[in-house]
């Protein structure tokens, strides 16, 4: 199961357009203090109130939290709700041994002492709350009587008092729940208890397919195959835009559109809605994923003036397609592949591993994205891997299959299966793609529920008692095709020695019926 009280991730983070300046940012996004000082907790009589905490700025959109707005009427608090995730700080409480445990395999910089420390803060303010309110409702329903005019003052006075000690206190709980929903989002998903635990060196090879292809001819990478076939620009588009862009020209423009049509083509037959994603979308569907921002090194780019940035996969608009719904049972499960631009920052990427196609800011890619019941997660895991395995297995490409570890995992993953693909013009393996289980760690953020339909065999009850509770769904991705790094695998492994790179059979009816790509006569 999930980790039920999660809220946030860490590893998809929020980057600042260039026009902003780095120093900016770090101070926007500091960590919050470690440390909350609420008022002292009001006694019946108290004649003297605690101030408010002032509560830090956040950028773009709030996080997981409760926001105080002013009120034109100064003598009216209006609390304006926020996005909060489903948690249960009893369950983290409860598990605490287990959470830790998680927290330290996982290399997290979540700070558990700190949520426990913050929901028993929490507690406490809202007992005191719910304290005052009884108290000032008695005091209330005293006045409705006939009562003796210094009697009546008396009252009035007492209910002043406990007006703004109430007043003050629900401030601090505004403001202790805020931190607690920042600190508790840094917490990441329970773990698959398969997976091994350590860094990307102790993950457990699942599967291997094929084998290298042997060359009689000295070998090009892909950059020298697109220079030589006139297929990639790269220094062109380094003026237009700066470096890790690129322009495909010719038949590199034919072969991404037959590698988005074939991938969703072969998707589709498997039972899943095709889709095209909006690219723009607001920043707290990109938290509600998981994705949240970590240390200077970020990954999406924010839209200046705005609470939108640009999407690093489409599973961050897909996951919002249902956001704040309760679906059917039996429209479970719901299964999408989506088309989509994707825009990453790709900070601190530098060096021959991640040269040309490898790592770049933009690029189209094909996602896989599956919504089902809590039991089916396991199985449809499977189903996504097995998929990925059968596209690149048809393109032939020579491939493994990792169970990557615990400090490999993004904060949402409970599990995740990486595939990494030979690219003999590199010489080494790179990944091409991942599937991801992430439980119901985005959907208790996203607010994405099913209610269970009533077993047959359970007594009728009427009225509202009658609907079976709601559950939150199980969310999983998979990259079905990541085009920049398949046409890396490609151009490498089908390139022959009169500089021709064959294109593979199962592409050709969408690319008009080509079958080698041929240089072109001077």
């Amino acid at each position: 199961m999930g980790l039920k009280c999660c809220l946030g991730g860490t590893t998809f983070h929020t980057l600042k357009i260039a026009v902003i300046p780095s120093s900016s940012y770090s101070s926007t996004f500091r960590p919050l203090s470690k440390t909350l000082t609420l008022g002292p907790l009001l006694l019946p009589r108290l004649h003297k109130l605690s101030s408010l905490p002032q509560l830090l700025p956040r950028a773009l959109s709030a996080a997981p939290a409760i926001q105080a707005t002013p009120s034109p009427n100064p003598d009216e608090r209006v609390v304006k709700l926020q996005w909060k995730a489903a948690i249960d700080f009893k369950w983290i409480r409860d598990n605490k041994a287990a959470v830790a445990a998680n927290v330290k395999n996982r290399n997290s910089n979540a700070n558990l002492e700190l949520v426990l420390e913050l929901y028993e803060r929490m507690l406490n303010v809202q007992k005191e709350v719910e304290r005052l309110r009884a108290e000032r409702n008695v005091v209330a329903n005293k006045m409705k009587g006939k009562l003796e005019p210094s009697e009546r003052q008396k009252l009035i006075e007492e209910g002043k008092i406990l007006k703004e000690g109430l007043a003050t206190l629900e401030e601090d709980l505004i403001a202790v729940t805020d931190e607690l929903q920042q600190e508790a989002q840094r917490i990441p998903n329970m773990t698959h208890p398969d997976v091994p635990v350590g860094g990307e060196d102790c993950s457990v090879l699942r599967k291997v397919v094929g084998s290298p292809r042997m060359f009689r001819f000295p070998i090009k990478d892909h950059v020298q195959l697109g220079k030589d076939l006139d297929l990639i620009e790269f220094d062109a588009a380094a003026e237009v835009s700066g470096s890790k862009f690129y322009y495909l020209k010719n038949e590199a423009v034919l072969l991404e559109m037959a590698l988005i049509n074939w991938t969703i083509s072969e998707v589709t037959r498997r039972g899943f809605t095709p889709l095209i994603t909006p690219e723009i979308v607001r920043s707290s569907v990109v938290e509600k994923c998981g994705f949240q921002p970590r240390g200077e090194n970020t990954q999406v780019y924010s839209i200046e003036g705005s609470d939108q940035c640009l999407i690093g996969t489409a599973e961050i608009p897909v996951g919002g397609i249902h956001m704040d719904s309760i679906l059917a049972e039996s429209a479970l499960p719901l299964k999408y592949v989506a088309y989509s631009h994707c825009f990453r920052t790709e900070a601190g990427a530098a060096g021959t591993a991640t040269r040309g196609l490898y790592r770049v800011h933009q690029f189209s890619k094909v996602e896989m994205f599956i919504l089902c019941r809590p039991e089916e997660s396991d199985s449809y895991h499977e189903e996504l891997i097995g998929i990925e395995e059968h596209l690149f297995s048809s393109l032939g490409f020579h491939f493994k299959t990792l169970d990557m570890a615990s400090v490999d995992l993004g904060a949402p993953a409970y599990r995740k299966f990486d595939i990494e693909a030979w690219m003999p013009g590199l010489g080494r393996f790179g990944e091409i793609s991942s599937a991801s289980s992430c439980t119901d760690y985005q959907s208790r953020r996203l607010g994405i529920r099913y209610r269970p339909e009533a077993s047959s065999s359970s007594s009728p009850k009427k009225g509202k008692g009658n609907l079976a509770p709601t559950q939150f769904v199980h969310t999983l991705n998979a990259t079905a095709c990541a085009v920049p790094r398949m046409m890396i695998c490609l151009l490498e492994n089908f390139q022959q020695d009169d500089g021709s790179v064959i294109i593979p059979e199962p592409l050709r009816p969408f690319t008009g019926g080509l079958e080698v790509i041929t240089p072109k006569s001077r």
